[in-house]
This record gives structure tokens, sequence and C-alpha cells, in this order.
């Protein structure tokens, strides 16, 4: 049996604040194969977006550890740990984080171009007509819809055909028929690129459709 791409490895998170010491996370543990897709579920404060953080290496550990695609990722400092997302990792967030002052193409390209990639253009142009805005290319995010924000994400997130994509409330901020569009070409794109798709949702019908569903309650793991 092979190793599996993602290891969270008995990981606890704690921080201080004026009444003393707050657990956010307490000895979460799990392993995810290649291809699997999982959604981390759970109260809001329950510690859902830090596990995702810390997964992505954007926060650290109080202890426990991260493996990657084979990478411990707390033995990268800073920079060689955003060298390794670079390379890796693919983001969706609720909020899009397009830049305003790009069009679309130039936003999907961003990823390739900072990583240095040859035939950007033509890459971020396939993958915007593979989510169906190959007539918005020159077009900024303030004349796209949600949906269509949401799509030049996905689509800056596989432009860089990534091991691992993770999501947070991916389609929170859209409307029930948008988030259910967005869902399905996000699972349809995980499935042709072969993505491991890890995802934060409030969503119980999105949940129920990945592989996994990760019950986060009071920063513990309650249910795998």
């Amino acid at each position: 049996m092979s190793d599996p791409l993602i290891r969270v490895s008995h990981l606890f998170k704690s921080v201080q604040d004026s009444s003393g010491t707050l657990d956010i996370l307490r000895d979460i543990d799990f392993t995810l194969s290649a291809r699997e897709t999982a959604a981390i579920v759970g109260a809001s404060g329950s510690g859902k977006s830090t596990l995702l953080s810390i997964m992505a290496g954007l926060d650290t550990p109080s202890r426990g550890t991260v493996w990657l695609a084979g990478q411990d990722l707390f033995t990268l400092d800073e920079d060689a740990r955003a060298q390794w997302r670079a390379r890796h990792l693919g983001f969706v967030f609720q909020s899009f984080q397009l830049l305003s002052h790009l069009t679309a193409l130039e936003n999907v390209m961003l990823p390739l171009e900072l990583s240095g990639v040859a035939g950007a253009r033509s890459a971020a142009r396939e993958m915007l007509e593979r989510v169906g805005l190959g007539q918005r290319l020159n077009h900024t995010p303030r004349v796209l819809s949600g949906g269509e924000q949401q799509r030049v994400a996905l689509a800056r997130a596989f432009v860089v055909q990534p091991d691992i994509l993770l999501a947070d409330e991916p389609t929170g901020s859209l409307d029930h028929a948008t988030g259910a569009q967005v869902m399905d070409l996000m699972l349809d794109l995980n499935r042709e690129r072969g993505t491991t798709l890890v995802l934060v949702t409030h969503d119980s019908a999105l949940a129920a459709r990945c592989d996994r569903r990760l019950q986060i309650d009071a920063g513990q793991l309650v249910a795998s």
C-alpha cells in the first residue's frame, strides 16, 4: 500500500490571550491518500480554518507535524515553505482573493509567471476556457459576477497542476445555485487533474459529496 499523500500527526495549536492559554487544536491526527477528497466540518470557532492554515504551512503548530507529498513542512523555514507551496499546493478562498487591477487572464497567469513557468499565457487561457470563461479573459474582477470570480480562482488554483488543493469555504460567498455549479466544477477538475482536495465548509450537502468527512469539535477530531 502506498504512503498517504497527507499525514497530519498529533497536531496541537495553542495561543496566549488575556485569560491564559487557549487551545485551538488538540491532538489532530489523520491521513489522506492521493486523489481523496475530504471536507473539514464543524461549528464556527471549532478550529477548521486554523487546521487548514497549518496544513498549508501558513501557520505553525505548537506541537505535531504535517507531511504533504513526502515533505515535513515544518522542517522548512518560511521562505522554503513558500517555495514548496508554489510547486505543490493550490488555494481557493471564500473571498476569491483576485487582484482587482489584473484581468482574469492575468490573474491566472500570475502563479505561473512567479514560478518562471514557460507558456503561462497559453496555459492560463486554456484553463479559463475549461472553466467556461473563454469569453471573459480580459475582464477585471469588478465586472465579473461572484460565480465568475470563483471560476477564475479555480482556474488559478488548478493551472499550477497542484498535488493538493486546499479550499476554505469555496462556496460561502455564493448563492445556493451558483455554489452548486462551482462545486460541480471543482470536483470535476479535481478528478481530471488527479488532485487531492481538502476543503473547509459549513455546507452539509457539499461535505457529503467528498470521500471523507473530518468533524472538528472544540479543536478535536471527533469523526473521520
